[in-house]
């Protein structure tokens, strides 16, 4: 029902906005940018079509509407925050089939000692720490079934959702979601806002650029996550069998030689990211950016064998990648074009020229209110796709650092956790029958207020030092 009012309601109101004249003061290709951003909202909000197929509206309609040519608009889907993506997406899948993730959560979950306090913490920050550069919702797949056996072993009936089964659940989610904050490559709506805020305001965000305003909201965000749901699920403070509990989780073995083998490439390519804009002008930064650094490593994956007699990665592992998240990433970078190319932009920036006055503080808490909540109700990437043109009219009309307008604005797109429908971990979460709905709710509406608060001031206090 929803899908059809979407679709339908949308194309009604591309359609009526077509027929009206544009406002004063607007240009006739800035109005008819105005009803495709609505049309394509209104599908992607609602997934009327599939996100990827809404994203490929600009090519076809922006030509037709006179503001650019094919060739244009077609040059436009690209970016080199593309390549990161992908090159990303490789790297993750060959963690996966090595194994190594599993490694990692095993050796932080077995430390988290014996009370359920202490269980909840390691199992969120172990699923924060892959999540940074495994996607949330491969993450939360990894993460569960350790966290129900654990679960199992603790001796709680199955469908129960008080105290601590309810906590794991919702913790394993809630985390992996936050920890994908933690660097570029952690969610693909980082790369997508990242590449919106370039063709739109002409900043380059790199990894290292997001990751030192990420991480610190990780930092921050796992503990204050964990307090909440330890409160709202009552947990309580008994002991549990140590031994029992470390035997369900399991143990990861010897290390293999494709793990062995893989370990050093990782930490090579994100070394590499992290050094590339501090090296001296002229060294590498010219030629080299974050997605050349990740096709190298992931085009390293097909050579370097894992000791069995094949490589890292095949393709038949490697083409499980996100192609679609790539062309829907493509579309919100078409869509961003047609709105300088028919000067919407400078009319947001003259319309919205009275917050000048205001402080950008204040500006920042509102837009990120905002965004949080959008984005319970849409999905991520069209909750950025949608929002980031606004903040670059933002931008251009209070003169305000694009860091701190739009990088909040990306992070909160982001921060959703009231519905088991907002995300893919929560939806994982809820369908392991130890979530009660009233619970999630205001364990979910805590965060995203808390979170309207720790992503701005985090980026506030953060952005004269990265500066």
């Amino acid at each position: 029902m929803t899908k059809r009012l979407g679709l339908w309601g949308g194309l009604i109101a591309f359609l009526a906005l077509l027929a009206l004249p544009a406002p004063a003061g607007m240009s006739a290709d800035a109005w008819q940018m105005v009803a495709l951003i609505v049309l394509m909202a209104s599908w992607w909000m609602t997934e009327a079509l599939p996100l990827t197929a809404t994203a490929l509206l600009p090519f076809l309609l922006i030509p037709l509407m006179g503001m650019m040519t094919p060739k244009e608009i077609a040059a436009a889907y690209y970016s080199p925050i593309l390549f990161l993506v992908l090159g990303g997406a490789f790297l993750a899948l060959a963690i996966e089939r090595t194994g190594l993730h599993r490694r990692l959560a095993l050796a932080v979950v077995t430390r988290g000692g014996r009370t359920p306090g202490g269980l909840l913490f390691a199992f969120m920050t172990a699923t924060a720490i892959i999540s940074f550069i495994v996607s949330n919702t491969a993450t939360t797949l990894i993460m569960m079934p350790i966290g129900l056996a654990v679960i199992a072993a603790a001796g709680i009936k199955e469908g129960e959702s008080e105290g601590f089964a309810g906590a794991l659940a919702m913790g394993i989610a809630f985390a992996a979601s936050i920890g994908g904050l933690g660097t570029l490559v952690g969610s693909p709506t980082n790369a997508i806002a990242a590449g919106l805020i370039e063709r739109l305001l002409d900043y380059h965000v790199d990894f290292l650029t997001w990751a030192s305003f990420g991480l610190p909201v990780v930092i921050i965000g796992i503990p204050i996550c964990w307090w909440i749901l330890m409160r709202v699920q009552k947990v309580h403070a008994e002991t549990f069998d140590g031994r029992t509990l470390h035997a369900a989780i399991g143990a990861p073995g010897p290390w293999s030689l494709a793990e062995k083998r893989l370990v050093p490439l990782l930490i090579a390519v994100v070394a590499l990211w992290v050094l590339l804009p501090v090296l001296p002008s002229g060294l590498l930064n010219e030629r080299v950016e974050d997605g050349s650094i990740a096709i190298a490593g992931a085009l390293l994956l097909f050579v370097i064998p894992d000791g069995t007699g094949r490589p890292l990665l095949n393709w038949q592992e490697a083409n499980r990648a996100p192609w679609g998240v790539i062309m829907l990433f493509g579309g919100g970078l078409a869509l961003a074009e047609g709105v300088t190319a028919s000067g919407l932009d400078i009319w947001l920036g003259s319309a919205l020229k009275p917050l000048g006055g205001v402080p950008p503080v204040l500006i920042a808490l509102v837009l990120v209110a905002l965004v949080i909540l959008v984005t319970e109700f849409a999905s991520n990437v069209a909750c950025a796709s949608g929002m980031l043109p606004v903040v670059a009219g933002l931008v251009a009309a209070t003169g305000t650092d694009p860091v701190t307008l739009a990088l909040p604005a990306a992070f909160a797109a982001s921060w959703g956790f009231m519905l088991p429908s907002g995300t893919g971990p929560n939806a994982i979460a809820w369908a392991t029958g130890h979530i009660a709905l009233p619970r999630m709710l205001k364990a979910g509406l805590l965060l995203d207020v808390v979170g309207v608060a720790l992503i701005v001031l985090t980026i506030f206090v953060l952005a004269p030092v990265a500066g």
